[in-house]
């Protein structure tokens, strides 16, 4: 086993496109929910985590995104812009992977958290993350205690974790919850370059390098504004 991450990648440079017209003039992780904003809630849980430094990727709205976090005190934070040309979740990486280190890293989407927040699921990822056997482990969302995730799963996970995608299967019982630990030589030769992160995950899968840690809360999944409004819903009446 290793240590917790204290070093996290910010995936902050998405279109927000099916979140419009709520992104038409700011960046998805700007929206907020139940009063404080996506980005600040995952910078939150990130700091409670004991992770020390962030570096978050920007391109829509950058210059807002920016601005925000310059507001931000408790943690260091480096820029990765993609202002040029959006690169998605493996590309961004990949031109990220200078400033990311040699150290096991947490990767993080905005638009997926869980309830109640808190900080006990970054841990309990990382007291799981055994980097003898594993490249990357995904935190899991149970596809039947969540909100907003309207898909069939992502992947099927064996007695030890291993993970396996849905492939034919109509349902798999496991979603990618947004966050993950992974190495960053991973991407040592990666093109910088769009691409997604899939492409490193169907290397990794068939040599049995991916381990999935299941979420012990439920997942809100804010992908569009319907969602954000169930999201805000939900919270609200729960007190978180």
């Amino acid at each position: 086993m290793t240590a917790s991450p204290h070093t996290a990648m910010v995936l902050a440079a998405g279109l927000g496109s099916r979140m419009r017209p709520l992104t038409d003039e700011t960046a998805k992780p700007l929206l907020e929910v139940a009063g404080r904003s996506m980005l600040d809630r995952l910078l939150d849980n990130l700091v409670a985590a004991n992770v020390q430094r962030v570096v978050v990727n920007v391109h829509w709205c950058a210059d807002l995104v920016e601005a925000h976090l310059r507001g931000r005190n408790d943690l260091e934070v480096i820029i990765s812009d993609e202002r040029e040309q959006l690169l998605e979740t493996g590309g961004g990486l990949a031109k990220a992977r200078p400033l990311l280190g040699d150290d096991p890293i947490f990767v993080v989407n905005t638009d997926a958290f869980w309830a109640p927040s808190g900080a006990e699921p970054l841990r309990h990822l990382g007291q799981h993350f055994d980097p003898d056997k594993m490249d990357e482990i995904l935190l899991l969302a149970d596809t039947e205690r969540c909100l907003g995730f309207p898909g069939a799963g992502d992947f099927f996970r064996d007695e030890d974790g291993q993970l396996m995608r849905r492939g034919d299967a109509p349902r798999a019982p496991w979603a990618y919850a947004g966050l993950r630990i992974l190495k960053p030589s991973l991407y040592d030769e990666a093109p910088i370059e769009p691409f997604s992160a899939n492409r490193i995950w169907n290397q990794l899968l068939p040599r049995r390098r991916v381990y999935g840690y299941p979420l012990d809360r439920f997942w809100l999944h804010v992908g569009d504004p319907k969602a954000l409004q169930d999201a805000e819903f939900w919270l609200r009446c729960h007190g978180a």
